[in-house]
């Protein structure tokens, strides 16, 4: 299978997982709040829903998706949502299955480089799909915090991992900082123990851990000191604290202790 195959086969599974989730919930479930402050489970799939909208719309009309991008303001993702609350609870679970089949039936039909714009740079289809992976899987953790499931980490994670990895630099700029030109060694174990690494394996400055740990750093779901995750130098201490998986404007994280904050 090639590339992008097998990555739409783990959203799909990933996917699959959320709906687990979603499934045995009551109506006024779908109302309960989740860590990101102020979103409730209800919030959680209509953003998704409402992305994986605009995937497809990037795919289908490249040139009319960019136009559309300078009406977008540093509100945007909040009024998504508060327009979306006028909706039943089914009526979002509902839309969230529309979009998202959509949409993987779209993103089958690209090539693994081929190029999608989006609201940072354009990406590669493989690194578009990887993004709503990570997106899916960061937002389904919301859910299970919510309803107090302990969710069973998955090989997926690998994915979650290395776009974190990746979106490194966009931690930087998003915040207006030059990234440090010292390179970071990550060295994680994924849920059956395969270790996962990127980066030089010389690199002096180092991160390491499981990398459940690391993709919920990464993805500002769980404060770093309250992880195992491990750091030597400078560099590798200074990314862990604004390390940011998503696009869009800088994530407030969550405080130590608690699962608290705001979060793309």
């Amino acid at each position: 299978m090639d590339l992008i195959g097998e990555l739409l086969d783990d959203l799909r599974a990933e996917t699959a997982d959320l709906n687990d989730l979603l499934r045995p919930l009551r109506s006024d479930d779908w109302e309960l709040p989740t860590p990101a402050q102020g979103w409730a489970i209800r919030d959680q799939v209509s953003h998704l829903a409402y992305f994986d909208e605009a995937a497809t719309r990037a795919v289908a009309d490249p040139i009319g998706f960019r136009a559309s991008l300078a009406e977008v303001s540093a509100q945007f993702v909040d009024d998504q949502v508060d327009e979306s609350r006028i909706l039943l609870a089914e009526e979002v679970a509902e839309w969230f299955s529309r979009a998202r089949a959509t949409m993987l039936e779209t993103f089958a039909t690209l090539g693994a480089k081929d190029r999608v714009p989006w609201y940072g740079p354009d990406m590669s289809a493989a690194s578009f799909v990887t993004a709503r992976l990570m997106e899916t899987w960061a937002h389904g953790q919301d859910v299970a915090d919510a309803v107090k499931v302990e969710r069973r980490p998955t090989a997926r994670l690998r994915h979650v991992a290395l776009i974190g990895c990746q979106a490194r630099p966009y931690s930087y700029a998003v915040r207006g900082l030059q990234p440090p030109s010292r390179p970071v060694r990550v060295e994680l174990s994924l849920p059956d123990g395969t270790p996962w690494t990127h980066g030089p394996q010389d690199a002096a400055d180092r991160v390491s851990g499981t990398a459940l740990d690391f993709c919920l750093v990464v993805t500002q779901r769980i404060h770093r000191d309250d992880t195992g995750l491990e750091t030597t130098g400078e560099a590798a201490a200074e990314w862990m604290g604004i390390a940011q998986a998503f696009a869009g404007p800088p994530g407030s994280g969550r405080a130590s202790g608690a699962n608290q904050g705001d979060t793309g």
